[in-house]
C-alpha cells in the first residue's frame, strides 16, 4: 500500500502525533488555508526545527494529515468487502470506488484543495497514482479494447478538489448531485451500474 510511514523512534512518533493533532485542530478551528508550520510548532509545543525536519513545507504536512485516511481507503478497495473491494464485477467496483472518493471529498474538500494546489500537486501525488492504477486495472477488465490509462484520468478528473469545491460552493450542488453526475458519466461510457 502507498503511504506506509517509515519506522521511527518513540520520541519522533510522539512529536509527529503532536504536530498532526495540532494541525488538525487548527484546521478545524480556522480552516485549512490558515495553516502555518510555525504556528503548528507553537501549538504542538515542539521546536520549529522539529516541524521543518519532518515536513519541509506546508504541502507535506497537508499530505501527512490526509495519509491515514488514504491508507484506510486503500485497504478498503484492495482487501475490503465488495463492491468496493474484490469480488464484485469491474463496473460495480468502479462505481463504488468513485462514490467512495466523492464521500471523502464531502468531508475533506478544503484540505484536499490545499493539497491539490501545492507545488507537488495532485497528479504527482502517491494517492493519485494508486487511484489511477486501480481504476486502470478495473477499466481494462471492463473495456479491454479501450485505453484504460486515459479513461482512468478522465474518470478522476471530475473528482479534483477544485472542481468539487466549485460544484458544492459556487453551483450549490449537493454531494448526492455530484454522485448522480458521476453515475451519468459512467452510463455515457457504457459502464453497467447495478446500484
Amino acid at each position: 500500500m502507498a503511504g506506509q510511514p517509515p519506522t521511527e523512534r518513540a520520541d519522533a512518533t510522539r512529536n509527529r502525533m503532536k504536530i498532526l493533532r495540532a494541525a488538525a485542530a487548527m484546521i478545524a478551528e480556522r480552516g485549512a488555508a490558515e495553516l502555518s508550520l510555525d504556528e503548528v510548532a507553537k501549538a504542538a509545543e515542539v521546536g520549529v526545527a522539529t516541524v521543518y525536519r519532518k515536513y519541509r513545507d506546508r504541502s507535506q504536512l497537508i499530505f501527512a494529515l490526509l495519509d491515514e485516511q488514504e491508507r484506510e481507503f486503500q485497504q478498503a478497495f484492495i482487501n475490503g468487502p465488495p463492491p468496493l473491494g474484490p469480488g464484485a464485477p469491474p463496473g460495480d467496483r468502479i462505481h463504488a470506488f468513485l462514490h467512495a472518493l466523492v464521500d471523502r471529498m464531502e468531508t475533506q474538500v478544503d484540505l484536499l484543495l490545499l493539497a491539490e494546489n501545492t507545488s507537488s500537486g495532485r497528479f504527482r501525488s502517491v494517492p493519485y497514482a494508486v487511484h489511477h492504477t486501480h481504476l486502470s486495472i478495473l477499466l481494462a477488465q471492463l473495456i479491454p479494447e479501450a485505453d484504460s490509462a486515459y479513461l482512468a484520468d478522465a474518470l478522476l478528473a471530475p473528482l479534483s478538489a477544485t472542481l468539487v469545491s466549485y460544484q458544492l460552493k459556487e453551483r450549490g450542488l449537493s454531494i448526492d448531485e455530484v454522485r448522480a453526475g458521476l453515475d451519468d458519466l459512467l452510463r455515457l461510457m457504457g459502464c453497467p451500474l447495478s446500484h
